[in-house]
């Protein structure tokens, strides 16, 4: 199995960035296709973006297309979320997920989560 820790989160203003890392440790992390989700107060949580094994495919959700950027590094067992051009509607908790199958924006399709990291967007 693999073991999973987010960062980089944390409060920033309407307009600005932050990267979120996903750290891995265990089973070979390309073994592993790997999802952001993200749970605002009340909401279910919902799929942000994924990224195959290997890197080569990728999906976003489509309120999240145009700024956010997600990309891994194999050597380093991350995968990255690079958000910019924030909104208040941003604020969430993001959690990244690790599944054994392919890409994919369904929850059930992960098996590992991490405790993820809160991202505060103030206007």
């Amino acid at each position: 199995q693999v073991q999973l820790v987010e960062s980089g989160g944390g409060s920033v203003q309407a307009g600005g960035s932050l990267r979120l890392s996903c750290a891995a440790s265990g089973r070979t992390f390309s073994d592993y296709a790997v999802g952001w989700f993200r749970q605002a107060p009340g909401k279910d949580r919902e799929f942000v973006a994924a990224v195959s094994r290997f890197g080569a495919s990728k999906k976003l959700a489509d309120s999240v297309k145009g700024r956010f950027t997600i990309s891994r590094d194999n050597t380093k067992n991350t995968v990255f979320l690079q958000i910019n051009s924030l909104k208040p509607e941003d604020t969430a908790v993001y959690y990244c997920a690790a599944s054994m199958y392919s890409i994919s924006f369904e929850r059930s399709r992960y098996d590992y989560w991490g405790q993820g990291t809160q991202v505060t967007v103030s206007s």
